[in-house]
Parts: structure tokens; C-alpha cells; sequence
């Protein structure tokens, strides 16, 4: 029998018994697949512990989960499913490319088998219920054809006829292929390639060209480009195409929009803690001076697990019919839900670039404006793209940093877009000086912010600062993307006052002497762990190191770490087990995550999956 492996690699895999989803449940293991099993190992691929072991013929489906985004305590967020027996085993791979490999390859190898399901559930078994179809059995029949290709087509003899007079359900699969995404936001083309989009509307989805730019059509027929962040999924259970559902906002933003709303009722729905959860923060006038804003789980019922409930156990169906009943019946709130709040009168996110496969700009079509400051590259300015968009523009001085190696880089980087980073849109290089064009941030680097405020921030925000970082960090992390100089100063505050995460990557192509050590290596010294300090190893830990200095420059609201030593003399103490005192604003617990992050070894430190989940249950329970 042929055991020679046809794919191998570290991937993750998440607990088949624990019923919580805690990042102690998702374990990093070898899988090996071969010609009659797959198996997974744990421990090094060339010192390995076998785990566990699945015969191919057993298997009766590989596919890809559909899933939100999240967010999972893991650092891989692309799950497939393998079914075998009465098992569902998730794998997490580390980014899509992978996981397509190990689907397409595990498909090729159970394309004979009896045992394939006619359908199955595209979306996680989670808190006793199939996230797809609600169903509380976990071994009740799948809610989706399962087409084993790409094609639609079965490996075997196709499954027999329908029974006459349902030829309309074959038409409906079709429909259900057919993919439908809700535009939540306007969207005006900017090249020739693009597609207007307009809040509301629906559109076929044609291809997924990149995670950032899909490929649509209007209901006109035509076609082009459209953010991917701008539109989704028209479905019964996706939340996103309801104006009182917020993503990505936690509890502190949550107070911060109700109350510059200042309107009775106002709520808005929002992501918990937890994965898979939600909370309806509701701000009433009548609640103390000022205002107040209440914050409510929806939880699940515990005799009747597929449906939802608020204050008082009225039951509902899916979340959006609870809404609408307590949109006129308070039943335990402190006032009903009113006003929804939501995205209204909310910015559109950034895009990755201006458009599709766009890195470079035309130095013409920039307009510069006054004078932001001087940065370790050269001077920034507020500008214009095209005399409408807003945009901050870095000239690269000659000799500042090494740009041909920066110019590929710059390719790599233009991809990265999440709410937490700071987007770039791309490059100028067709003459000198290079000039990298970023979003902008209206309130400036972070250390200036904290430093401009002292004593003026409540410790609530300076929570949710340390939280956005982390959240932005959490996002490189998964896409294996290493910072290399987290600090406050490599922070920018928006107009909203949302923390984002900027110069990711960029010390590898610095030239000066500030980051130089004695040994030519380029780092910032009181921002560095101890493998970094004596090694030059840099990896997702080192950034961890960096983010507890980051969190400790917030709580003690921009003053110098070691502000009195030496580079030298911080290598010297951080070596001999040093660390930085807990500032008075930082509680035991903050502290306490601070201290996690200085662990000497980097194996000893949290991922920044497991940080932002540290830090989230903080903010939702402690702040």
C-alpha cells in the first residue's frame, strides 16, 4: 500500500468533544495525507506524536465551512470540514490557498467512495445548533447539495430523478448557486474596470478575484469591480444587511456613537466577546444625568436552543425578529428599541488600493496639500487623490530607506486590509522622490494623542485603544505578517478616535542610525524582547513583546519606556529579567496581560488571537 504523503503541513484543528470554543480547544497539528488515510500528528513534522487517524473510504465529504469571519481563537482563519462515520472534524489552514489544495486533493481521493452525502451543512455545528439551518440535531441531513466538483458533477452515477412535478426545485438549486450580494454602502468606479455600486442594490457575484476585489454584475447586466468590504451576503441569517448591525465596533465605540446620537432608544447590535454572540447596547435620556447606555446579551435559550432572547424570555426565531419585537415592546429593556443607529451617517471603510490590481499611482493625479509632520522617511503631507479623495502622502528622502526591495513589498502590503491597519493605496516610483500614499488619519500618531490628553482620557478608552491595536495586530498574525517596530508612535488616531495600525513591515527598509545596534541590526531597542535583542529573530512573538510596551506607553499616556536608561542599559536589565512597573491607570488585569506579553521565551507568550480575546472580555465585562 502507497504511504507516501500526497500533502503535508502544520494546520489546526479544532476539538470534535469540548462543546466551548476557547482557544484551548483549537490545537496545532501535522496532518498527512496519504493514499488511504489522513492522519495528524502532534509535535514537529520530524518528531511526531500520532493523534489520530481517518480512513479515506470512510470519508463522506471534504469542503470548505462558510463562515462570518470570525472571530476564531486561533491564527488560522480558513476552515474546511472532513465527514466520516457520524464526525465532523474542522481544520483551520493559514491562509485560502492552502485550504483550496487540501479540499480539491481530499476530493480527488474520495471521488470513488460509496459513501457520499447527497447534502450537507455548509456552516459550523456551534452552541447546539447548525449555524446554517438552525437544526438542534447534530446528526440531522445536510441543508445544502454537496457537488463533489467544481462542476456540480458526481463522482459516481449522478443521484436519480427527482419525482415528477419537481422540476421547480431543480431550478431553485440554480438560483442557490447563483450568488447574491446586497450593497451596504455606495460605491462610485474609479477605473473603467470598476462597477458602481449603490446601498441597497443587489448583485450577482461573477468571481472572488481576491479576498479585497470581487468580480459583480448589476441588474443591468453590467460588470466590473466592486470592495469586497462593501457588500454582503443576501441571506436569511446574515445580520450585516440590518443598518442596526455593527461588526466591528466594541462596547466603548458602542457608548461613543450612542451618545453622540443622543436620541432615546438608540441601540445598535454589535458583536460579543464571545464568537457567535451578540449584545444590543440601548441608550436611554432618562437613565442618570447625561444618558446611559444599557448593554444586553441575546442568548439562547436553554430549553429551546434555536431560539433567542433578550431581557425576558420572549422567544424568537432568528435575531432579527427579536428586534423587531422590541422595537415596540420594551419587555425588560429600559426603554424599547427605537432608533437604530448602526452604520447611519458612518464613513464607508477604506478599499485595498483605489481599484482592482492597482498599486501605482500617477504622481499627476495627486494633489499636496499642508504639511503633517517629518517621519523617519521623509516629510508627510495631507493630499488629495484625483482632487476628492483624502489622503496622507509620505515623499521618501533620497537615501532613507533601500526602495527597490520596499517597491516589491509595497505589492504584498497594498492586500492587507482590515478596519485596525492603516490602508495603503498604493505608490508613486515613476520619478524621485518615491511617494507612498496611505489613508488619512485626521488626529495623528498615537503618542501625540496620548501625551496632548494626559490625564484626560477615561481608562475605558484607553481599554479600546489597546483593543484596536490588537485587533489590527491580530489580522497580521493570521496573514503571517511580521511588524517588526509596534510602538504609540507607529499608531494613527482617526477622526472617530479608532486606533489603527501603521508602518507595518517598513523597519527592513529604514536607513538610519536610530535603529541601527552595534552589531548593524535594525531595531527599537526598548521595544524589543530578548531574541530580538541578542538574535535579530523576529516573529509574531516579538511583535506580542512590542504590543504590552504599546499597551504599557497608553496606560501611562505617552511617557518614554526606560525613559531614563540607555539602549545599552535596557539590554542589560531586560536580559537580567527587568520588566516595566504597572502604571497607575492599569489595573491588576491590564497589568497582568502586560506581563504575559514580556514572557522571556516567545513560546511562552499569547498570540495576539488569545490577547484579543483577553482583552475583549475585559472590555465587555470590566470596563
Amino acid at each position: 500500500m502507497n504511504t507516501d504523503p500526497i500533502l503535508e503541513e502544520t494546520l489546526i484543528k479544532r476539538s470534535q468533544q469540548k462543546k466551548r470554543t476557547s482557544p484551548l480547544n483549537y490545537k496545532e497539528r501535522v496532518f498527512v495525507l496519504t493514499k488511504s488515510r489522513l492522519t495528524y500528528y502532534e509535535g514537529r513534522p520530524e518528531k511526531k506524536n500520532k493523534k489520530g487517524s481517518i480512513e479515506l473510504q470512510k470519508i463522506k465529504c471534504a469542503e470548505v465551512v462558510k463562515h462570518d469571519s470570525g472571530p476564531f481563537p486561533c491564527q488560522n482563519k480558513y476552515p474546511f470540514q472532513v465527514i466520516y462515520d457520524a464526525n465532523t472534524l474542522y481544520i483551520f489552514a493559514p491562509n485560502p490557498s492552502s485550504r483550496s489544495t487540501w479540499v480539491q486533493k481530499l476530493k480527488e481521493e474520495i471521488k470513488n467512495n460509496e459513501l457520499i452525502l447527497p447534502k450537507y451543512h455548509p456552516r459550523f455545528w456551534a452552541e447546539g445548533a447548525w449555524q446554517c439551518c438552525r437544526q438542534a440535531d447534530k446528526l440531522a441531513p445536510g441543508c445544502q447539495v454537496y457537488k463533489l466538483f467544481a462542476d456540480g458533477k458526481y463522482p459516481l452515477a449522478p443521484p436519480p430523478p427527482p419525482p415528477d412535478g419537481d422540476d421547480d426545485d431543480d431550478e431553485k438549486e440554480d438560483e442557490e448557486d447563483e450568488e447574491i450580494v446586497t450593497a451596504m454602502y455606495d460605491f462610485e468606479a474609479l477605473e473603467n474596470h470598476d462597477l458602481n455600486l449603490m446601498k441597497g442594490e443587489e448583485y450577482v457575484l461573477l468571481q472572488k478575484c481576491d479576498v479585497n476585489w470581487w468580480k459583480a454584475k448589476d441588474k443591468h447586466g453590467c460588470e466590473g469591480y466592486i470592495p469586497s468590504n462593501y457588500v454582503t451576503e443576501k441571506k436569511s441569517n446574515n445580520l450585516e444587511k440590518y443598518e442596526w448591525y455593527c461588526r466591528n465596533v466594541n462596547r466603548n465605540t458602542a457608548e461613543q456613537l450612542l451618545k453622540s446620537e443622543d436620541k432615546e432608544g438608540g441601540f445598535i447590535v454589535r458583536d460579543s466577546s464571545q464568537a457567535e454572540t451578540y449584545t444590543v447596547s440601548l441608550y436611554s435620556k432618562s437613565q442618570g444625568e447625561g444618558g446611559s447606555t444599557r448593554h444586553y446579551h441575546i442568548k439562547l435559550s436553554q430549553t429551546s436552543p434555536c431560539l433567542y432572547y433578550l431581557a425576558e424570555k420572549h422567544l424568537f426565531n432568528n435575531i432579527p425578529e427579536l428586534i423587531e419585537y422590541h422595537q415596540h415592546n420594551a419587555a425588560g429593556l429600559i426603554t424599547r428599541l427605537r432608533y437604530p443607529v448602526g452604520r447611519k451617517g458612518r464613513a464607508a471603510p477604506t478599499t485595498a488600493g483605489f481599484s482592482y490590481d492597482k498599486w501605482e499611482i500617477n504622481p499627476s493625479e495627486l494633489t499636496f496639500m499642508k504639511e503633517l509632520g517629518s517621519g523617519q522617511f521623509g516629510v508627510v503631507r495631507l493630499g488629495k487623490w484625483r482632487a476628492q479623495h483624502k489622503v496622507a502622502i509620505k515623499a521618501i528622502r533620497e537615501g532613507a530607506m533601500y526602495e527597490e526591495d520596499f517597491i516589491e513589498e509595497a505589492k504584498i502590503m497594498m492586500k492587507l486590509s482590515h478596519p485596525k491597519l492603516v490602508q495603503l493605496y498604493g505608490v508613486c516610483t515613476q520619478g524621485k522622490p518615491i511617494y507612498i500614499v496611505t489613508e488619512f488619519m485626521e488626529l495623528g500618531c498615537l503618542l501625540n494623542y496620548l501625551r496632548q490628553r494626559r490625564g484626560q482620557i477615561q481608562k475605558e478608552m484607553l481599554l479600546s485603544m489597546c483593543q484596536d491595536v490588537c485587533d489590527g495586530m491580530a489580522y497580521l498574525e493570521t496573514n503571517m505578517f511580521i511588524h517588526r517596530d509596534l510602538a504609540a508612535r507607529n499608531c494613527l488616531v482617526s477622526e472617530s478616535h479608532v486606533v489603527k495600525v501603521s508602518d507595518f513591515g517598513m523597519t527592513r527598509y529604514v536607513l538610519d542610525d536610530q535603529y541601527t545596534s552595534s552589531s548593524g541590526t535594525k531595531f527599537p531597542v526598548k521595544w524589543s524582547p530578548p531574541e530580538v535583542l541578542h538574535y535579530s529573530k523576529f516573529s509574531s512573538k516579538s511583535d506580542v513583546w512590542s504590543f504590552g510596551v504599546l499597551m504599557w506607553e497608553v496606560y501611562i499616556e505617552g511617557k518614554m519606556p526606560f525613559e531614563t536608561k540607555s539602549n545599552a542599559e535596557v539590554v542589560q536589565l531586560i536580559t537580567s529579567g527587568f520588566r516595566l512597573y504597572r502604571p497607575k491607570r492599569a489595573s491588576n488585569a491590564v497589568y497582568e496581560i502586560m506581563t504575559q506579553c514580556w514572557h522571556e521565551k516567545p513560546e511562552g507568550r499569547p498570540t495576539f488571537c488569545e490577547l484579543l480575546l483577553m482583552i475583549n472580555q475585559l472590555v465587555e465585562y470590566d470596563s
